[in-house]
This record gives C-alpha cells, sequence and structure tokens, in this order.
C-alpha cells in the first residue's frame, strides 16, 4: 500500500509539473477538470506501477537525496558535459579518434545506481553505455578515443571514462 501512494503521490506531482499553464482555476495554473483527470490518472498509473518505480526501499525518499542528485547534474554532470563536448568537437574537426568498447567497474551495487552511471555516461557525448554485466555490474562502454593508458589495466579504471560519477551516485543511490 505504501508503494501505490508514493507512487501515485509521484505519479501526480510529475503531471501537474507537466500542464502547468493550461488552466486558469486552481492557482492560475490548472483547472479542476484537469486536476480531476491527473488525479485519476495517476491513481491508475500509481496502480500499474506500483511495484516498478519503489523495490524493496524506500532510500531516495530522503530529500537529502534529491539535494545530492541536483548539486551532482549541476556541477559535476555539467562540468564533464561541458568539456567532453569541446573534446567532440576537438577530435571531428581533427580526425583524432580511436573508437572502442572497454569494461569498466564501477563498485556500484544497486540497480538504480547503475542505471544513473550508465545514463550519465550515454548522455556524455563521445562515449555510450552498450551493456551491462549484471551478476558485478561492470558496464562495456563504447568510447570516441581510447586512452593507451587507460588500457594497462583490466577493467579500465574509472576515473578515464566517468570521472568522479560513481563517487557521486554512491552518495545518491547507495
Amino acid at each position: 500500500m505504501k508503494r501505490y501512494v508514493i507512487t501515485t503521490i509521484v505519479c501526480f506531482i510529475i503531471y501537474l509539473l507537466l500542464t502547468t499553464g493550461s488552466g486558469t482555476d486552481v492557482l492560475g495554473l490548472w483547472s479542476y477538470i484537469e486536476m480531476l483527470f491527473g488525479l485519476l490518472l495517476s491513481l491508475i498509473v500509481g496502480y500499474a506501477t506500483r511495484t516498478l518505480f519503489i523495490k524493496d526501499n524506500f532510500r531516495m525518499l530522503n530529500p537529502v537525496r534529491w539535494f545530492l542528485f541536483l548539486a551532482y547534474l549541476i556541477g559535476p554532470f555539467f562540468v564533464a558535459l561541458a568539456k567532453a563536448n569541446l573534446d567532440v568537437a576537438y577530435r571531428v574537426i581533427t580526425g583524432k579518434i580511436n573508437p572502442g568498447i572497454v569494461k569498466i567497474s564501477p563498485g556500484i551495487h544497486t540497480d538504480l545506481g547503475i542505471t544513473l552511471l550508465a545514463n550519465s555516461i550515454t548522455l556524455t557525448p563521445g562515449t555510450l553505455s552498450v551493456d551491462i554485466d549484471e551478476e558485478t555490474n561492470d558496464l562495456y562502454i563504447h568510447w570516441i578515443n581510447i586512452d593507451i593508458k587507460a588500457l594497462e589495466k583490466k577493467p579500465v579504471d574509472c576515473k578515464y571514462i566517468c570521472g568522479n560519477f560513481p563517487q557521486w551516485i554512491r552518495r545518491i543511490a547507495e
């Protein structure tokens, strides 16, 4: 029951955020019919996805983790994103690429953490998460320019590909 209530509330908040400004009755932002429809839709989606959204723990309900996630996005992720964009632009202009697939072991144990890391890597230009070894949570990453120093270690050290992403994600998701 707790999963259902939490999932329904989150769905309703997301619905309200996505439909902001489409009505004028409630706070000048939503209509009553629209809010009723959003609540009904959230109840249905909450029931259908109650076991998918929240598994066995409620650690992500802690607001401190959400602030850490925002700090991660604004700080290290956007800095890495900017650097990667400049690096990819340089490689496109000069043609200096050495693509390949490498295996990294980030040491993250939760599904949410490994998903967050894989998505962060994929959103960073020049890298793409290709596969996850579900037993060891190792990631296979396609990298636009494989560094020879990085290949000396098997699996490749995470700092070459994703910097300090794993440390931040451990704080957020584990």
